[in-house]
């Protein structure tokens, strides 16, 4: 319901423009479309599942062991 009323918001704005305008609106609409949906599919590749031979102990003690602490205390 709400999608309708904004659909009918632009519409509104847009029956002012001329038919040329309008369908090169439509063809960068069709352009912008069609990069979202390609874009979502590569977020959910960046986003994927861990994928190791490693069981999660072993993760855990590679990074453990990986890390580096040479904190040094200054006197006051």
């Amino acid at each position: 319901m709400a999608e309708k009323k904004i659909l009918n918001s632009y519409l509104s704005l847009l029956e002012r423009l001329s038919p040329k305008m309008k369908l090169n609106l439509s063809e960068q609409l069709k352009k912008s479309a069609k990069t979202q949906i390609k874009s979502k599919s590569n977020l959910r590749i960046a986003f994927g599942a861990w994928k190791s031979n490693e069981s999660a102990e072993e993760l855990i003690q590679v990074i453990r062991s990986s890390r580096n602490t040479n904190r040094q205390i200054e006197e006051l």
